[in-house]
């Protein structure tokens, strides 16, 4: 019965924030930029992942230093070949994995 109340929650959580960000993104992706703000626009989502990932090598779970580090460092590598940030989150999270279980 417990785990039913999870799926209302991630429901709700769903309904609450999809139309927040979908809408200004509909309005956003029609208008003409500026190549100054288009450039700043595509980088937001690197610096967003750099923020969120960036602390973890500094402190990673169970003091596994080697699995942080080849995480930031496949994310580096995926960003500078600029994939998509889910491919560049999921390659982060596959190499962070292998390190773990390599060291």
């Amino acid at each position: 019965m417990e785990e039913r109340y999870y799926v209302y929650i991630l429901l709700v959580s769903f309904l609450m924030t999809y139309p927040i960000r979908s809408i200004p993104a509909l309005f956003i992706s029609k208008l003409n930029l500026s190549p100054f703000w288009q450039r700043f626009l595509d980088l937001v989502p690197y610096t967003a992942l750099t923020a969120l990932v960036f602390p973890g090598v500094f402190y990673c779970i169970d003091n596994n230093q080697y699995a942080a580090y080849i995480g930031t460092a496949v994310a580096i590598l995926s960003a500078i070949c600029k994939m998509s940030l889910s491919v560049t989150v999921l390659l982060a999270v596959v190499g962070a994995f292998i390190g773990i279980v390599a060291f």
